[in-house]
């Protein structure tokens, strides 16, 4: 039933185009011959101007690529700033329980300093 509903909406579509088309063609104020000049300078002008679209959106999508990975960069260059930041609070806090924990305990903690070597 589905298929049946879209092949009609389909046929109804073309239907309105085709008749359309004719009912543009016979009330322009152009004669045949001047419409199919037109068409042919527009048909003949049509792989140009697909060029310059093409080359457009080239250029608009090496802008957004070049931006994309500058903020990238960008967002790289603060996480490992906040990560470097963040494992040297942990070491300073580190310190601090150490020094107000028993000397046993200090042994037994994992030295901060490799995991900040790592990002590095």
């Amino acid at each position: 039933m589905s298929n049946n509903r879209s092949g009609s909406f389909i046929g109804g579509l073309l239907l309105g185009a085709a008749i359309g088309t004719v009912t543009c063609l016979l009330i322009a104020p152009r004669t045949g011959r001047e419409t199919r000049q037109i068409l042919k300078k527009s048909a003949d002008a049509l792989p140009e101007l697909a060029e310059d679209l093409s080359t457009s959106v080239q250029l608009q999508a090496d802008r957004i690529s070049e931006s994309a990975l500058r903020s990238w960069d960008e967002t790289l260059g603060r996480l490992k700033e906040a990560i470097a930041s963040g494992i040297e609070a942990t070491q300073r806090e580190q310190q601090v329980l150490n020094q107000a924990s028993p000397s046993e305990d200090r042994e037994s903690d994992p030295p901060m300093h490799d995991a900040f070597d790592k990002i590095h």
